[in-house]
């Protein structure tokens, strides 16, 4: 089976904040198919897996995430016959789920914790990824009816995995890599909705101001590098700005921001894409290659 066969869209094998699912047809249309497609923040991998790509450098600074997907692409069917053992009734309750979290927390053993990593993905609460100042994975309970293993969902992301690296790199490092002719595409945290609040609340976060200058930054040197790259977030002042050097596409989305029913709506997301054949020749000229 050939995943170029298969209908279109693929399913990420996790839940996940953020995922990328509802934007697909707005990043195809920017992300059509190439030589090489970078993503510094793979989260889920749904831009992975519905895109054309030859080859493919996917990156996370979570190195959970990634030793999930290093041992799919590796082990294949033996471990996704693996990971379905933990998908028993008997395994979904309280007692055994806080079990296997104090097992993951604790263990060194690559493959089980990658195994453990994605139980705690379908049997914790709402899908989140979150550890504590420990380090410790800390997502409660989720009591779900019958959480889904996703083994479909597994043996297409193995097909496709054969054109992919996968690394735990901050995107920094893994800039490093990126040339001419590359697709690049970022799914960074996004800034708080309200331009407001990006000094006072996104700083505790773990990508605050500086991180996001950084990227803005960074996306300017791989375009001069002769690479195209696209970045999603939210669209308010602080972004406008950011990206001020990109060409924008901004669109209403309808987004849960708040625990409040009156903090939920359409808020506005954009997608700003740098294109390569539209850099200042003059200031190559001067700067030299980054």
């Amino acid at each position: 089976m050939e995943i170029s066969a298969l209908r279109k869209p693929i399913r990420s094998l996790l839940k996940w904040a953020g995922g990328k699912g509802r934007l697909l047809d707005r990043l195809q249309r920017h992300l059509p198919g190439g030589v090489r497609l970078v993503e510094p923040f793979v989260g889920s991998a749904v831009v992975f897996l519905n895109t054309d790509y030859d080859r493919y450098l996917l990156a996370d600074v979570n190195p959970d995430l990634i030793g999930l997907y290093q041992i799919l692409k590796e082990e294949k069917a033996a471990f996704i016959d693996y990971c379905s053992s933990f998908f028993t009734g008997s395994n979904n309750t309280p007692d055994k789920y806080y079990e296997y979290r104090a097992l993951f927390n604790g263990t060194e053993d690559r493959r089980l914790r990658a195994a453990l990593f994605l139980y705690l993905n379908r049997h914790g609460y709402n899908g989140l990824c979150r550890y504590n100042q420990k380090g410790e994975f800390n997502v409660p309970f989720g009591r779900y009816k019958r959480p889904y293993f996703p083994g479909v969902e597994m043996e297409l992301f193995v097909l496709k995995a054969r054109r992919a690296e996968f690394v735990a790199s901050d995107f920094r490092r893994l800039g490093r890599h990126i040339r001419a002719g590359h697709h690049v595409y970022c799914d960074p945290p996004y800034v708080p909705v309200s331009a407001t609040a990006y000094f006072t609340q996104y700083v505790d976060r773990g990508f605050g101001p500086r991180c996001q200058q950084d990227l803005a930054e960074m996306a300017r040197r791989w375009q001069q590098r002769g690479a195209k790259v696209v970045v999603s977030n939210h669209d308010n002042g602080v972004t406008r700005s950011l990206y001020k050097h990109a060409q924008i596409q901004s669109f209403p989305v309808q987004r849960n921001i708040s625990c409040k029913g009156s903090g939920r709506g359409p808020v506005r997301e954009l997608i700003a894409v740098y294109h390569p054949r539209q850099q200042d020749e003059a200031e190559l000229s001067e700067k030299g290659p980054a």
